[in-house]
């Protein structure tokens, strides 16, 4: 989900008032456009900096692995990982106080410095231990203040947020299909400080775009002028109160737990073992490709209840750890992927809209830190239990596991009335005037 993104508001398109109006025959009425100016900004710093990201996994567990060990970069992921959980919530409030534009701005800078001084530190010699863990620890505090306002920026800047999710979804895809190889080769090629360099330069231009978007007030407030404590309630009152959206989370922490979290440790071993380490990289890449088609599946349907149409997403995406456990032949493993890509990119964007489209402006951030705190927990805890929990099955049994823990997540979401009647939000085709709704960073 994290992934894990609201009625939005792009360029209006609007009509002289001496117009007449179009004939009966006319067709129906023009989508609202997406590639406006702001939408095209916010699409490229996303775009840049999710490409950066997905070339930091390579980059940690080659430059890292080969100083410290399997365990020093699992110390320097846990701490990214358990800084982004404890902070996240501040994150929330602070994107509704200041406003989710200016605190993206600023985590953007704040990883320009981070991963500079890593570049440096590798172009300069193995960089101390203590180093990497602090950097990780300092970036993963500006994550947690980056996410929460990057899907409440989604409705500034898009007025059909399905279509700007599904395309943002797409752009993530591509990120994890080509980022990971362009680090492959310029670890091969030159050093990790290269790598950690264009990262840090993928975090200034999405800072540059993010500051160069234009956003009218409208003078709606978040959470300024209360207590910290006030404002966290709030957020949690707002998540409390819908129950389609805690339940979900709910949900998907059982699911965290036992299927996304121990599917890629057990997943990689277990296909590394029967078909070699290019298998389990050729698997990833068709799962990066089926998240692309899934994406642009999401562009296209438009369903009334889209929680209950991801909920079969949800259902497809068993066939990936069953096409592991049953140990199933390369052709068999990859389509599994392909739909498991497929489907968890159509989840993703039917609950991003969902989220966005049923939360007011003023706390839409506090409630995504929520969602994410939840979401991304339950994924940390089911990686950290992977590695003891083979000690009381085999891994393709653990996998089978998942594989029924899925299914049975995917008759939870149906069985929920609260999930399966939420409806899709109505988005106008057209506007009345020029204006750009704005949420609390009202610049």
């Amino acid at each position: 989900m994290v992934q894990t993104s609201i009625g939005a508001v792009t360029t209006s398109q609007t009509h002289a008032p001496s117009l007449p109006p179009a004939p009966a025959t006319a067709g129906p009425p023009a989508r609202p456009p997406l590639w406006d100016r702001s939408f095209t900004l916010y699409f490229v710093a996303r775009a840049v900096s999710l490409f950066g990201d997905a070339m930091m996994p390579v980059a940690a567990a080659l430059a890292v692995g080969a100083l410290y060990g399997v365990s020093g970069v699992g110390f320097v992921l846990g701490t990214w990982t358990g800084t982004f959980v404890l902070l996240v919530l501040f994150g929330g409030v602070l994107a509704d106080r200041f406003g989710a534009r200016r605190m993206m701005v600023v985590a953007d800078l704040v990883r320009v410095l981070t991963q500079a001084v890593l570049a440096v530190a590798f172009f300069a010699g193995p960089p101390p231990f203590w180093l990497l863990v602090a950097m990780a620890a300092l970036a993963g505090a500006a994550v947690a203040m980056f996410l929460p306002g990057a899907n409440g920026m989604v409705p500034l800047v898009a007025r059909e947020p399905q279509r700007a999710n599904a395309t943002l979804k797409v752009a993530d895809a591509l990120a994890h299909l080509l980022g990971p190889a362009l680090a492959g080769v310029l670890l091969a090629l030159t050093s990790a400080g290269t790598v950690y360099a264009i990262d840090a330069g993928t975090f200034l231009l999405s800072a540059l775009c993010l500051a160069l978007i234009r956003l009218a007030p409208t003078g709606a407030s978040g959470g300024t002028g209360g207590s910290l404590r006030r404002d966290l309630r709030q957020g949690w009152q707002e998540f409390r109160a819908r129950t389609w959206m805690w339940s979900v989370i709910l949900i998907w922490m059982g699911c965290g737990i036992l299927v996304f979290g121990p599917l890629v440790p057990l997943g990689a071993a277990l296909i590394g073992e029967r078909l070699g380490p290019d298998a389990y990289g050729l698997a990833v890449s068709f799962l990066g490709a089926g998240t692309v088609l899934g994406g642009l599946l999401a562009l296209r349907v438009r369903p009334a209840r889209p929680l209950a149409a991801g909920a079969v997403a949800v259902a497809v995406y068993t066939l990936l750890p069953l096409s592991v456990a049953l140990g199933t032949g390369l052709p068999v493993l990859l389509a599994g992927h392909v739909l498991g890509g497929a489907a968890v990119a159509f989840w993703s964007v039917m609950w991003a809209t969902s989220v966005q489209t049923h939360t007011p402006p003023a706390v839409l951030n506090r409630v995504t830190a929520y969602e994410l705190a939840g979401s991304v927990s339950g994924i940390a805890v089911g990686q950290m239990l992977a590695g003891p929990a083979t000690a009381l099955a085999a891994p393709e049994h653990l996998l089978l596991v998942s594989a029924g823990a899925c299914l049975a997540g995917c008759v939870a979401l149906f069985a929920t009335p609260a999930i399966r009647t939420l409806r899709r939000a109505a988005v106008p085709a057209e506007d009345d005037g020029d204006s750009r709704a704005d949420g609390p960073d009202g610049k």
